[in-house]
């Protein structure tokens, strides 16, 4: 049997957070030794594994970039695998300033409809097409509500990358999406494009996967193969569906107020190693798939490349998505094809 030490539930979540939190104290500055300088503590928030690209870039260029930069006056403390509370847990840290960082996917979208564009499914051709939607103008007008209405400075995009159906059973065709109890993220796009496709959607935090598929409480879950691996899912999982029909993104963000407070220098410091870090994850998804899906086939998962009809029939199963999003946002219809057109 697996040790699930790695996947917690809520009231473990809650107790873990609240201990952690009471012992950094919230992000308050110390004075450094002999420099009578005040030391600040930047506590950074997510939910992946720790051997994740995600935590990998946050460990190797993030956290090295702001203490080295900052001559120790910024001090970097990484929480993965969700210590810190689930995403809306964290995600709400952040903006109440009890966490000063984090790097959440766009759980904001609810609030805030254009934070889950890049969501919307079969959108993005490639890597090179998101980080030119992403890293360009079209990036800028998408996150341009979290400070004013989250409290949120957003600092860079970052890559969870395109996701994928994995299964305890093989799914090559519509029919095999009938009646699947598939687990998605608690968004409504997701929970309408798997409706779409013929599912019955859970949602689930992250957190709960590994213990909802063990126990066959849902047959199946969508996130890139990276995810599918460092979480240790294939113990549980037979197949993939190399759908890529959605690509999730992450985004670096800090508490407004935590960050406004800082000098200039220590601002641009932050900047960045996040650019620089996200921009390091993007390269290491990218590079890992091929790796990934090595290693998950010789643990014994079974991949499914979709062949031309049948990735078409989900393109067009995926139409109501468009359709609700359409008539709901009066922005969206352009914005699609300004995206589709870079």
């Amino acid at each position: 049997m697996r040790k699930k030490r790695h996947f917690l539930f809520s009231t473990g979540l809650s107790v873990a957070a609240a201990l952690l939190l009471s012992g950094c104290g919230g992000g308050e500055g110390e004075k450094t030794s002999g420099s009578g300088v005040e030391k600040k503590t930047i506590k950074v928030a997510h939910y992946f594994a720790e051997n994740h690209p995600q935590n990998i870039a946050l460990k190797e260029k993030f956290e090295k970039m702001v203490e080295k930069g900052s001559d120790g006056e910024l001090e970097v403390q990484i929480y993965a695998n969700s210590t810190l509370g689930a995403e809306k847990e964290f995600y709400d840290g952040v903006r109440n300033g009890t966490i000063e960082m984090g790097v959440p996917g766009l759980i904001m979208q609810a609030d805030i409809p254009k934070m889950g564009v890049p969501e919307w499914p079969f959108l993005f051709r490639d890597y090179d097409h998101v980080q030119k939607v992403l890293n360009g103008p079209i990036g800028e007008e998408l996150t341009e509500e979290l400070d004013p209405k989250h409290g949120v400075t957003p600092l860079a995009w970052s890559a969870n990358g395109f996701r994928m159906f994995s299964s305890n059973r093989p799914i090559n065709s519509m029919k095999d999406f009938d009646g699947l109890r598939l687990r998605m993220p608690n968004i409504p796009n997701y929970i309408k494009l798997g409706e779409s496709l013929g599912a019955n959607v859970s949602p689930l935090p992250i957190s709960e996967v590994f213990t909802a598929l063990e126990q066959k409480v849902v047959d199946a879950q969508d996130n890139p193969i990276a995810t599918l691996r460092s979480s240790g899912w294939n113990e549980v999982q037979s197949d993939v569906l190399e759908s890529k029909h959605m690509f999730s993104p992450n985004i670096y963000i800090i508490n407004s107020k935590f960050f406004n407070g800082l000098t200039m220098e220590q601002q641009k410091i932050i900047q960045n190693a996040a650019k620089e870090s996200a921009a390091y994850e993007f390269d290491l998804m990218e590079k890992s798939y091929e790796d990934d899906k090595a290693y998950l086939k010789d643990t014994g998962i079974k991949f499914t490349n979709p062949n031309e009809e049948f990735l078409e029939q989900m393109i067009k199963a995926a139409q109501p998505v468009y359709d609700e999003v359409f008539e709901e946002n009066d922005w969206a219809e352009e914005l699609v094809g300004k995206i589709k057109a870079e």
